[in-house]
């Protein structure tokens, strides 16, 4: 288990702020796949440091509430309040929230930290309105995207494949819990690009996930490698990759 209340929660910001151009292009791939009437009360389940709990206020014009196990991230999430938003403790397997009290569950990269996935599901379920839609945004372990940084650390391919589960089995284990899945993920391209040497000015605090597991031998090497070719060539620009989300639907 990767410790959010350590080192992680510390520098995640560093690595993982997202500009407010980003957060505007990901909250509209939210709303593109949610109901259109509004206002829409969102659960943001893994909010971290609330890189998009604004952004979902914002868009979707009713309550959003983030719940997050980690203090050290809830803490940095407070320190940007919003008039709109509610920072819980809780987790995936307890939320903090009554039956049917939310239209939309944001699942931003954090299903794969769920200790139990079958019981966040089902409380997942729980929590949504009839006709409410939970956004998986996750990778699958048959779905993997070729991220430029693993050519640098040779195991990081694989140690992130092993953290993430097939697309079918996640679609098995959501029908198991009364959701409805997409046929299919979909396929979202947001971001901004980034030079070699902005993207290794990210990646040196370490702040994903892959590090905590990467054998130690290879961090350091490869980080010097990456760190040569920026700057050599500091300029490249490195383009923004195509991320999966999938889609689950609670029954009216």
């Amino acid at each position: 288990m990767v410790d959010y209340d350590g080192r992680m929660g510390k520098v995640y910001a560093a690595g993982r702020a997202m500009p407010a151009e980003v957060v505007r292009q990901w909250t509209a791939a939210f709303a593109a796949q949610a109901p259109e009437r509004r206002p829409l009360d969102v659960l943001d389940l893994g909010s971290g440091i609330g890189r998009f709990t604004p952004g979902l206020a914002a868009e979707f014009q009713g309550r959003v509430y983030g719940v997050e196990p980690s203090e050290q991230m809830r803490l940095v999430a407070e320190q940007v309040p919003h008039p709109g938003v509610s920072y819980l403790p809780g987790s995936a397997e307890e939320i903090p929230l009554p039956e049917a009290s939310v239209d939309v569950v944001l699942m931003f990269l954090s299903f794969h930290h769920f200790p139990d996935p079958e019981r966040a599901l089902r409380e997942v379920r729980r929590v949504l309105r009839p006709g409410g839609v939970a956004l998986m945004r996750s990778q699958f372990s048959d779905l993997m995207p070729d991220l430029f940084w693993y050519e640098y650390f040779p195991s990081a391919a694989v140690v992130d494949a092993g953290m993430f589960r097939a697309l079918g089995a996640v679609r098995e284990l959501a029908r198991a819990a009364g959701l409805e899945p997409e046929e299919d993920v979909v396929r979202v391209v947001a971001g901004v690009p980034r030079t070699l040497r902005e993207s290794y000015e990210r990646l040196r605090v370490r702040a994903f996930s892959t590090f905590e597991y990467l054998p130690e031998g290879e961090i350091e090497p490869g980080f010097a490698r990456l760190a040569e070719d920026a700057e050599r060539d500091p300029e490249r620009v490195i383009p923004v990759d195509t991320a999966t989300m999938l889609v689950l639907t609670r029954p009216r």
